[in-house]
């Protein structure tokens, strides 16, 4: 619920400055701004195959601060709940992907299947570490991140080349 909340806002305040940079001339190098930190944070995550250090270090400060609230009766929901707001990078990529979804009800939609998928890994990944111990995590990891600063990247791009065309299409008069 908390992951489809803030895949909807997301997507509403990206939407909102999409439309406020098409409108207001001065805002568009925000909204260019905006796609190329996006297009950075998938580089990183490309290349380095890992979140960056400064977003797993906040992380970890804020579990240590919410674990004893998810012990407590009812912890569980409440701590699910917050944990949308856990500063974790693979969060924020799946939730910067949900922003440039198209509008809050794909941005909710989107987070939805991502906290689907991670609540299903998040099962199985224990009884898979004691399986399969030394054969392949690190391999996986990496490259499930380097997918995931790929997409990020392709987003980014597209998003950045689809405002540069449309610009060019003005210059040259063909809109």
């Amino acid at each position: 619920m908390g992951y489809s909340l803030a895949g909807g806002a997301a997507a509403l305040a990206v939407q909102s400055l999409a439309w406020l940079t098409a409108n207001t001339v001065a805002l568009r190098p925000v909204w260019t701004l905006f796609h190329l930190l996006v297009l950075l944070w998938g580089l990183m995550l490309l290349a380095q195959a890992r979140q960056p250090v400064w977003a797993a270090n906040a992380g970890r400060a804020v579990w240590s601060r919410l674990r004893p609230l998810a012990t407590a009766r009812g912890g569980t929901f409440a701590t699910g709940a917050l944990w949308t707001f856990m500063p974790c990078g693979l969060l924020y990529s799946a939730l910067l992907v949900a922003s440039l979804s198209g509008g809050p009800l794909a941005g909710a939609l989107s987070m939805a299947l991502f906290a689907a998928g991670s609540s299903v890994s998040l099962m199985l990944v224990p009884w898979l570490y004691d399986k399969l111990q030394d054969r392949g995590n690190r391999l996986r990891q990496d490259w499930g991140t380097r997918a995931a600063g790929g997409l990020l990247v392709l987003a980014a791009a597209w998003a950045l080349w689809a405002d540069a065309f449309h610009r060019f299409a003005e210059w040259c008069g063909l809109t």
